[in-house]
């Protein structure tokens, strides 16, 4: 019989500061958040940090697997948009573009968006409830 790994466990404290803005403290890290009704251009917003989250996702994925598939790169970006529905309020779709510094071949591009897609904690999170589509390209 194999013994199951202790599951990962996850704290984020979050405060509010004022009426213009929120903060939110992990491990010595602190984030400022647009809790402001009218916006503010200084902090992101709830829905901004669940695309920063997927992105964040999306790149650690890539550092985790890279070293396994002998993959080589030498940069990462991801640009995530999203489309807000109203009623109720939700992500109704997210479209992101992942852009990797490489030369590898085509089918080891593929091999990696695979794994990005089936192997990311918030990607799986998000997108059963979320039109989530992408691609994964060589610069």
């Amino acid at each position: 019989m194999q013994d199951t790994p202790p599951k990962m466990r996850f704290r984020v404290e979050s405060r509010r500061v004022n009426a213009h803005g929120s903060r939110s403290r992990c491990k010595n890290a602190e984030v400022a958040l647009d809790t402001d009704l009218a916006g503010s251009p200084d902090a992101f917003n709830p829905a901004e940090l669940l695309l920063a989250a997927l992105s964040a996702c999306m790149i650690k994925s890539i550092e985790r697997v890279a070293p396994i598939l002998k993959f080589q790169l030498s940069g990462v970006e991801v640009v995530v948009e999203g489309v807000r529905q109203d009623v109720p309020p939700r992500m109704e779709s997210i479209r992101y573009e992942i852009i990797v510094d490489t030369d590898e071949n085509d089918q080891r591009l593929s091999l990696l968006h695979d794994n990005v897609r089936k192997y990311g904690t918030v990607f799986n999170t998000v997108s059963p409830g979320t039109d989530l589509q992408g691609s994964l390209r060589r610069r």
